[in-house]
């Protein structure tokens, strides 16, 4: 039994909410509506981009059309994980000057990216204009990729909320840290609270080993049940201290890519199949255009 499994076992036990992971086959045939999954996180600094950028490597080795959608739009990251210079981004989309084909860029193992832009403040609350902008032209990408991951900025913000809420699948990231935990408290909270959202998936970074990713979640687990009882929390395992992923980010390449057999990598692939597992039990009207118009009602399903 691999570790994730193990873990698996032994939060089921705990807290009767994390499905068995069944075997996935990479070479299945493309999906009819593409995954929409958001990567985000309460707090800043708990290495949600690097996990959009290596999670979207290993589905691109299980042959699944990927699209990254870098939606902290004012504090572009993803560019940096993949060593790219993007000449165009986001923003001259949200304007009107560009058309999203026209700035779409490929990174490592033919990955497609929608880049952001780096300290444009305006871009941190779209008008509605700008939204409709957005949703005319990701109208033109439905259905030409098995799976869109949005890496949503950090916090609270209706940018964050709006791309969380849209989403089919919501990833907290969490550190063992404090603060950490605390925000991802709070964005569980304000998302519960102010939008009826109830599931969530929690997946725990730069831990130690299981011993310390189970006690992060099992503490967060019980508090949520406490306060709030009816949100179902999934554990999706976690990936571990490497020092491998701190060299990878120095070579501006996604660990996944340079040191394919570390602990890190392999948890990314466990990870990418607990997802696959995960959306295959719910039922989804999924599609790009349906998460953009979400958007554009301002995200309250």
């Amino acid at each position: 039994m691999d570790q994730a499994a193990n873990l698996r076992r032994i939060v089921k036990k705990e807290s009767g909410k994390v499905h068995r992971l069944r075997t996935i086959d990479a070479s299945s045939p493309r999906m009819t509506n593409p995954m929409v999954i958001a990567v985000t996180s309460g707090k800043g600094g708990v290495g949600k981009t690097n996990i959009v950028g290596n999670l979207a490597i290993t589905y691109r080795r299980m042959n699944k059309k990927v699209l990254i959608f870098d939606a902290d739009l004012g504090l572009a990251n993803i560019d940096i994980i993949f060593g790219i210079n993007p000449k165009y981004t986001i923003e001259e989309v949200i304007k009107g000057e560009k058309e999203l084909s026209q700035i779409i860029v490929k990174g490592p193992e033919d990955v497609a990216i929608i880049p952001a832009s780096s300290g444009v403040q305006e871009l941190s609350h779209l008008t509605e204009g700008h939204k409709i902008n957005l949703l005319n032209e990701f109208d033109l990408l439905n259905n030409m990729y098995d799976i869109l991951l949005i890496d949503t900025g950090a916090g609270i913000s209706s940018n964050v909320l709006y791309f969380n809420l849209a989403a089919q699948e919501r990833i907290v990231v969490v550190t063992p840290e404090p603060t950490s935990i605390t925000d991802a408290y709070a964005l569980i909270k304000v998302m519960f609270r102010q939008h009826d959202i109830k599931n969530f998936i929690l997946l725990l970074n730069m831990v130690k080993n299981e011993s310390e990713a189970v006690s992060v979640y099992k503490h967060l687990s019980r508090v949520i049940e406490k306060f709030m009882g009816s949100i179902s929390l999934d554990y999706a395992g976690y990936i571990p201290y490497d020092k491998h992923i701190h060299e990878s980010v120095n070579r501006r390449e996604p660990v996944t890519c340079c040191y394919p057999q570390s602990a890190s990598s392999q948890s990314f692939k466990q990870l990418a199949e607990y997802l696959l597992n995960q959306s295959d039990g719910r039922h989804h009207d999924g599609s790009i255009k349906f998460f953009l118009k979400k958007i554009m009602a301002g995200a309250t399903g």
